[in-house]
């Protein structure tokens, strides 16, 4: 079992040596544009419940 494990970190360390050279990380030529539209849907939702809700109590009768 010890030899096993011997030969498995082994491994893994001519693996690392190997990738060690490849690995290249470069900015990318454009900034990152994040759009967030979350909260202008969520707020247009909350009206229109409150005004529907509003409408209801109004005209109880109707309903």
């Amino acid at each position: 079992m010890n030899g096993a494990k011997r030969i498995m970190g082994l491994v893994a360390m001519l693996g690392a040596l190997a990738l060690g050279g490849c690995i290249n990380l470069e900015a990318p030529d454009e900034p990152i544009v994040i759009e967030l539209n979350i909260n202008i849907t969520q707020e247009v939702i909350y009206r229109l419940a409150d005004d529907a809700e509003n409408t209801i109590d109004e005209n109880a009768d109707i309903f």
